[in-house]
């Protein structure tokens, strides 16, 4: 496995640029450093998981990627056009689909073509169409969230995310509260997903196996303040299988390092 240090500005043309961020949170009871000085490139077509205990800044960076937390000093660029907001090239896919119960499966990915102007509402179907059979759903159009299992949500959601066709898609735990034959079935999914698209992805997850199932690159962060500790290469050949002894060999060492990071035990 390649150890390479905290990423700073390098010559590969950066579709995300994150560039010594920090953020501070202050309230009444207490000062908490979520991140301080992180830096980490990003290149096009990429995919990059983040790791770490809870409390080292993943979910904050990610946030910050997207626009919808602005760093105390630092900036992120994509592009290379400073990151001030939320925008329309960057979409987040949160741990819960939050899908809106009043609509079918259609009408939930029907929803966020709204963000793409100058389509028309046959034009947004047939779009919605597309990405509900890429992920599997073609047979569910028309049911509802409640008619739904939990990975069949977050099928819909990841459509959802998907058919603006983004160029920048930032996954926040999305897989976490599946169960294991479930989440399987969606590394197959969002690999597959990916060759095809090959939009660049960050990923963050508490999941050792599921980082190196789905990264280039596993970015190990660390807490108080957050920041990142060393970054891990992961060179096996796609699609990759989770219980395969390769990935199980790159899971272990990344897990070693965790453990020297929270200074106790960890769950591959």
């Amino acid at each position: 496995m390649e150890v390479s240090q905290p990423d700073s500005i390098t010559a590969t043309p950066a579709k995300l640029l994150v560039e010594n961020v920090s953020k501070r949170f202050t309230s009444s009871r207490a000062t908490v450093q979520a991140l301080e000085n992180v830096s980490l490139t990003v290149t096009a077509g990429e995919f990059v998981c983040l790791i770490g205990p809870s409390g080292c800044g993943k979910s904050t960076l990610l946030d910050i990627m997207a626009g919808l937390t602005m760093p105390d000093s630092g900036r992120v660029l994509a592009d290379g056009k400073l990151v001030e907001g939320p925008g329309r090239q960057r979409l987040v896919m949160f741990q819960e689909s939050a899908l809106f119960p009043w609509l079918d499966a259609m009408g939930n990915v029907m929803f966020g073509l709204k963000l793409k102007p100058g389509l028309t509402n046959a034009q947004r179907r047939e779009i919605a169409e597309h990405y509900l059979r890429l992920v599997g759903l073609e047979k569910f159009h028309h049911a509802h969230v409640h008619e739904l299992s939990g990975g069949m949500k977050q099928r819909v959601a990841l459509a959802r995310s998907l058919a603006p066709d983004p160029q920048v898609l930032l996954m926040d735990e999305p897989f976490a509260a599946l169960d294991a034959l479930t989440r399987d079935q969606l590394y197959d999914d969002i690999q597959r997903i990916w060759q095809d698209s090959r939009k660049t992805i960050v990923f963050v997850t508490h999941n050792v196996r599921e980082a190196v199932c789905l990264g280039d690159r596993v970015v190990l962060m660390m807490p108080g303040p957050g920041r990142i500790s060393r970054i891990f290469d992961i060179p096996l050949p796609r699609p990759r299988d989770i219980n395969s002894p390769e990935l199980a060999g790159y899971a272990s060492q990344i897990a070693a390092a965790l453990k020297g990071v929270t200074g106790g035990a960890v769950s591959e």
